[in-house]
């Protein structure tokens, strides 16, 4: 089959079956699939809705003809069986974060508007992983058509722990071989071939609970907070009003503040307002705390005076990444404490353990304690490989453009193996409207349009890479 051929027969394809790739995305956004570790059991591993996605999702991808397999609920699989058990594979996952706050649509069910679908995962990462299983049966069905096998086995892997600590991956990789080649949908085109590191930590401050009597705000930790809230006792009355944050009574002698700021990934934090901030702010600004409160305050001041590191003493940049990134994800009230969660995505010339020691010394310093909750290193993977450059290439004859692979500070499941990368849907070159939001955030969701032109650059850069040597 010549390109023009295959081109041809992949938009026909995607125009017959998006009534059902539209269909199939909404019975996994219908599920609430955020980790569950408190409801976790056997064949359930990160809890049950997590396991109600992935079995959906197996379940469409066996519909769909494929050879489908629930690895006891850790992660799934599907198919089609090539002349060689060598694979080619994609990845995707069916876990979310938190719906949140502060959405106009319904996020547990995709809604069609002027072209866009709206609903969480739609992006991230539902609808990318319907793709590549519809992708897949493209081949499956062309198999059954001719007779003739591809030369590698293609094997879609249908995450479920992504979002949080990718266990699922590191079981896949505990008991099945490596892939010769993979990307993940789950990201930007043209490609994505480095990743900063990814460090996460929690702050504890010495025991607090004279004014303010909790504080809660964010969903996430990789997530910049978009809503925060404090009770202190104060006259609600005898408040000040300020930006973004709303004043009202909460009994006798209490008050509670709600702060409203603008979310975002954590990786991508620029233009964001961290709703914590806000609270910290305005508790310090209106002496809305005691001694031992300040000195805690005084420390997030720190942590949200800056979103490149520098108020804490880490900014930095190298030639390959962007600058450092560091935002505070979630704040808690736990058994008379404040807990603080911190994530920062780093560049090659620091580390995870400067980063510890440097931030640890700062929480020192206000009485608070650090705990490091993950270390991940950067990567990097060599851009111009054959199988690299036919992704990109794919990509540019779709859109017209001359794009070239970059990196970037989100973590996605590319930096588990050994070779390939993240690649689309989102396209930066292509932006959404003000009303639609992005992944991690309220309203999530993605142009159809777009979302069509993926499946089709999928399938045509499957059919590519199957003619290369691995």
């Amino acid at each position: 089959m010549t390109d023009e051929e295959l081109k041809q027969r992949a938009s026909e394809f995607v125009e017959k079956n998006w009534e059902d790739v539209v269909a199939d995305i909404d019975s996994l956004v219908r599920i609430n699939s955020v980790e569950d570790l408190d409801h976790a059991e056997p064949g359930k591993p990160y809890g049950p809705a997590p396991f109600e996605a992935l079995d959906t999702a197996v379940k469409i991808a066996a519909r769909l003809g494929l050879d489908a397999h629930n690895c006891d609920g850790h992660i799934g699989y599907a198919d089609v069986p090539g002349a060689s058990p060598k694979q080619i594979a994609t990845i995707g996952h069916t876990d979310i974060v938190p719906a949140g706050t502060g959405w106009t649509f319904e996020p547990f069910k995709v809604t069609r508007k002027d072209g866009y679908l709206i609903g969480r995962g739609v992006l991230d990462d539902k609808g990318p992983t319907t793709l590549s299983l519809y992708a897949a049966k493209f081949f499956a069905d062309l198999a059954r058509e001719t007779g003739e096998r591809l030369p590698y086995t293609l094997r879609c892997i249908i995450g479920n722990n992504e979002e949080t600590e990718m266990a699922d991956v590191e079981w896949y990789l505990d008991n099945f071989d490596q892939p010769e080649f993979l990307f993940s949908p789950d990201a930007d085109f043209p490609l994505i071939y480095g990743e900063k590191g990814g460090w996460s930590a929690t702050v504890t401050s010495k025991p607090v609970s004279d004014v303010i009597v909790d504080f809660q705000g964010g969903t996430v930790g990789n997530a910049v907070a978009g809503e925060a809230t404090a009770v202190v006792r104060a006259d609600a009355s005898k408040l000040p009003s300020a930006d973004r944050i709303d004043v009202e009574s909460a009994g006798e002698g209490l008050a509670r503040l709600t702060a409203h700021g603008i979310g975002a990934h954590a990786s991508t934090p620029q233009g964001s307002i961290n709703a914590i901030g806000l609270l910290v702010d305005y508790l310090l600004q209106n002496d809305l705390c005691s001694a031992d409160e300040k000195d805690f305050l005084q420390f997030e001041r720190l942590v949200f005076g800056s979103t490149d590191g520098s108020t804490l003493g880490i900014a930095c940049q190298d030639e390959y990444f962007d600058p450092l990134t560091c935002i505070g994800g979630t704040i808690a009230t736990k058994d008379g404490r404040f807990e603080q969660t911190l994530d920062s995505r780093y560049p090659t010339n620091i580390t995870g353990e400067e980063i510890a020691r440097r931030v640890g010394a700062l929480a020192a310093a206000h009485g608070c304690t650090i705990h490091v909750d993950l270390d991940m290193v950067p990567f990097l993977t060599d851009p111009d490989t054959p199988a690299m450059q036919t992704l990109v290439r794919t990509y540019n004859e779709y859109t017209g453009r001359d794009a070239k692979g970059f990196c970037i500070g989100g973590g996605t499941y590319a930096r588990h193996f050994r070779a390939g990368g993240s690649f689309g849907p989102n396209d930066p070159a292509f932006p959404m409207p003000d009303w639609v939001g992005a992944e991690h955030s309220a309203d999530e969701g993605f142009s159809e349009e777009q979302l069509k032109r993926a499946l089709q650059i999928y399938i045509v850069s499957i059919a590519r890479l199957m003619r290369l040597e691995f």
